[in-house]
């Protein structure tokens, strides 16, 4: 496999423009970059979508072998068969918060559960043709006997619905094409291929 040792030393930020501020930020770069076949490549314009950091948490109850996964309308899945999306409780890192402490926090919040272990997973790039969303999974086991109902934060306009379901029903809901946004799928797709040592590391 070809690979390159270019880095974001390798780019050149002529300038940068905020085009809009508000929740999130939407900026305007101008730039160039160092090219494979040598040299550096014209000035471009991209625009970028800047989000904070973001935290998402899988919550795996090993003893019935079920996760809890959400339910609540998104925006940006409108035109698209199913606006109320199946997701990972997610939150945003706020600056000197520890991602692990927003994953408990958002788990009381919009699941009414508490967490016990808690373990990092993989951090990735939801969407780095247009955003600078950095993405920290985790997973977490949790006792979901008496989860379930509507939570979310009335003032945040959340309207959030708990949905307990088998490893085996998620992933089948992942095939349908029913649970069909990122982290949600990478989450279950990893609990799928790490199972077996994620329960023998619990069991310790």
């Amino acid at each position: 496999m070809a690979t390159n040792n270019f880095s974001k030393d390798d780019v050149v930020v002529e300038k940068r423009e905020t085009l809009f501020q508000g929740f999130y930020r939407l900026d305007k770069l101008h730039l160039s970059h160092r090219q494979f076949a040598g040299g550096n490549g014209p000035v471009i314009n991209r625009e970028l979508f800047v989000r904070p950091p973001a935290v998402g948490v899988l919550i795996y109850d090993p003893a019935t072998d079920e996760v809890l996964l959400i339910e609540q309308f998104r925006v940006g899945a409108l035109e698209d068969a199913h606006p109320w999306q199946m997701e990972i409780v997610a939150g945003l890192i706020e600056p000197g918060e520890l991602p692990e402490d927003v994953v408990r926090r958002e788990a009381q919040e919009e699941a009414g559960v508490t967490l016990g272990r808690v373990e990092r997973v993989m951090e990735f790039l939801p969407s780095p043709g247009g955003s600078d969303e950095r993405f920290a999974l985790y997973v977490a086991s949790a006792d979901l006997s008496q989860a379930g109902g509507i939570h979310g934060l009335p003032e945040e306009g959340e309207d959030i619905r708990v949905n307990v379901m088998s490893v085996n029903q998620a992933l089948t809901a992942v095939e349908r094409g029913r649970i069909n946004n990122a982290p949600c799928i990478l989450a279950l797709q990893w609990l799928a291929l790490n199972k077996p040592r994620l329960l023998a590391r619990w069991k310790k």
